[in-house]
C-alpha cells in the first residue's frame, strides 16, 4: 500500500472540515484531518479509549486538555500524546490557511 498525505487536500481555506482514515489495523488508525477555521463545539470534549499520537503537518491550532490551564498552541512540525480518556478539545484552527493533522489511534 502507498499513498501521499497531501493528495485529496482542499486547496481553498474555505473547505469545511475533513477527516478520512488512512489505514486501519487491528489495534490501530490512522487519521487524515484538515481543519480550516474549525473547533470543538462549545462544552464538547474528546475522550477517547485508545492513545492517540498527534502530529500538525501545517497550520496552526489551539489544544486544550480538561485538566491543564492553558491551552498549547501547535505549529507546523509540533506533535503530542494523548494518553487513553484524557478529555481534549480543540479550541481553535486557523481560518486563513488549512491547518493538517496526522492523528494516530493505537490500543496500549
Amino acid at each position: 500500500m502507498t499513498g501521499n498525505l497531501f493528495t485529496g487536500v482542499p486547496t481553498s481555506p474555505e473547505a469545511a472540515e475533513r477527516l478520512e482514515t488512512l489505514l486501519t489495523h487491528p489495534g490501530l488508525r490512522i487519521d487524515r484531518i484538515v481543519s480550516t477555521g474549525q473547533a470543538s463545539p462549545p462544552g464538547f470534549w474528546y475522550e477517547q479509549a485508545d492513545a492517540e499520537w498527534v502530529l500538525l503537518l501545517s497550520g496552526d491550532a489551539l489544544l486544550r486538555f480538561e485538566d491543564e490551564t492553558e491551552a498549547r498552541h501547535l505549529h507546523l512540525g509540533d506533535w503530542l500524546y494523548i494518553r487513553p480518556g484524557r478529555r481534549h478539545r480543540v479550541e481553535w484552527t486557523a481560518a486563513d490557511a488549512l491547518t493538517i493533522w496526522l492523528a494516530v489511534h493505537f490500543t496500549e
